[in-house]
């Protein structure tokens, strides 16, 4: 199913390590760009799902769009709402939406076997099946609660 919340629980951890140098925003976008082709490949019917956008290269081109647009769109909406949050920058961005795209391959390749993560350099998928479906979700949920858990403690600490 696209869109799955499962994706952003290591968003959290990685919110949480990287701090002013990561974007949880952009990381959540990343995401949602990656899933767009699944969904126009489910609503069409077709056998496969997971296509060029879960390769390294389609990753690329998703990862350089959403870092392209999200600081635009993000910064926008921030002055909108008159919120006094730091603009995300171009660095900042392009980092937090290469780890979004390139998470989301490795996380989706454990699952899902019409994937060819590696696609141009190799065919197949070698992580199919390294874990099980249900460790890959509870690794996602503890990713999730731990970074949550670091990012309050930090704001309490900041209070």
């Amino acid at each position: 199913m696209p869109f799955t919340p499962f994706h952003l629980g290591p968003g959290a951890l990685f919110k949480a390590l990287g701090g002013d140098r990561f974007s949880f925003t952009i990381f959540a976008g990343s995401q949602i760009l990656m899933d767009a082709e699944p969904l126009v490949r489910m609503i069409r019917g077709d056998a496969v799902v997971h296509g060029i956008s879960h390769t390294i290269s389609g990753a690329l081109v998703v990862a350089l769009v959403a870092a392209a647009v999200g600081p635009a769109s993000g910064n926008a909406a921030i002055r909108i709402a008159g919120l006094v949050v730091p603009p995300i920058g171009w660095r900042v961005a392009l980092f937090s939406a290469l780890v979004g795209t390139y998470s989301h391959i490795a996380l989706d390749a454990v699952m899902h076997a019409d994937m060819r993560p590696l696609w141009p350099i190799a065919d197949g998928n070698l992580l199919l099946h390294l874990i099980s479906v249900e460790a890959l979700h509870l690794l996602c949920m503890m990713s999730g609660l731990l970074g949550g858990g670091l990012l309050a403690a930090r704001a309490l600490r900041d209070v």
